[in-house]
C-alpha cells in the first residue's frame, strides 16, 4: 500500500538524479565525492584575494597527465598557479574552459601555470574535451577526484573550482562555480603585484 505522499519520493529521486553533477548556479554545486548531495559554499568574492595572513598552503599531489605524462605540484614552486577542476559533462566547464585558455595564453610567460585536474570523466572523453576546446595548458586525470578530496578543505569538490594559489604555494582564492573571465584577471594581476 503506498501513501499519499509516497507517490512522489521516486520523481524527487529522480530528478536529483539528472541534476547531479555540475555547478547549479552562482554560488550553489553539487558535490562529486559524496554521493550527489547538495551543499553551499560561499567562495572568495569576485575580484578579490584572500589576505596574505589568511592564506594556508595547499595540499601537494601528483598524477597521470591526459595525453601521457606524470605531474607533480612541487614542480610549481614559485609561480602562481590557478587549479581549475572540470569535467567534460559540466556544461560551466564547456562555458568556462576557451576563457581560460585565452587568459592562460596572456599571462603564462608572466610567471603563471595552469592546471586542470579532470574529474569523474573516462579518459577518452576527457581527452577529447581538451583537444576541442584547444586547451593547451596540461589536465590531471583524477577519475576519482582524489586530488579534489585533497583540497576538499577550501573547497574543490563542486564542479567546476576553480583555486588560485600565490608564489608560495598558499590559497589566495577560491570559487566553486563558474569564474568570469575579467574576474580571473583581476585576481592574478594583484597577485602578480605582490612581486
Amino acid at each position: 500500500m503506498t501513501t499519499p505522499g509516497s507517490r512522489w519520493i521516486p520523481a524527487l529521486l529522480g530528478a536529483l538524479l539528472l541534476t547531479a553533477g555540475c555547478t547549479t548556479g552562482e554560488g550553489s554545486a553539487v558535490d562529486v565525492n559524496n554521493g550527489g548531495e547538495f551543499r553551499f559554499e560561499a567562495g572568495t568574492p569576485s575580484g578579490e584575494v584572500i589576505p596574505v595572513d589568511d592564506r594556508a598552503t595547499a595540499p601537494e599531489f601528483s598524477g597521470d597527465l591526459l595525453g601521457g605524462g606524470d605531474f607533480d605540484s612541487a614542480d610549481l614552486s614559485g609561480e602562481i598557479v590557478v587549479l581549475n577542476f572540470w569535467g567534460s559533462w559540466c556544461a560551466p566547464c564547456r562555458a568556462e574552459s576557451p576563457e581560460f585558455q585565452e587568459v592562460y595564453a596572456e599571462v603564462r610567460d608572466r610567471g603563471v601555470e595552469f592546471v586542470g585536474l579532470n574529474v569523474k570523466d573516462p579518459e577518452q572523453l576527457a581527452q577529447a574535451f581538451v583537444d576541442t576546446q584547444g586547451i593547451e595548458f596540461p589536465s590531471v586525470f583524477d577519475p576519482r577526484g582524489e586530488v579534489a578530496l585533497a583540497f576538499r578543505d577550501f573547497p574543490a569538490n563542486a564542479i567546476p573550482s576553480t583555486i588560485v594559489l600565490d608564489r608560495e604555494y598558499r590559497v589566495a582564492a577560491v570559487y566553486t562555480a563558474r569564474i568570469p573571465q575579467e574576474d580571473l584577471r583581476t585576481v592574478l594581476d594583484r597577485l602578480l603585484e605582490e612581486g
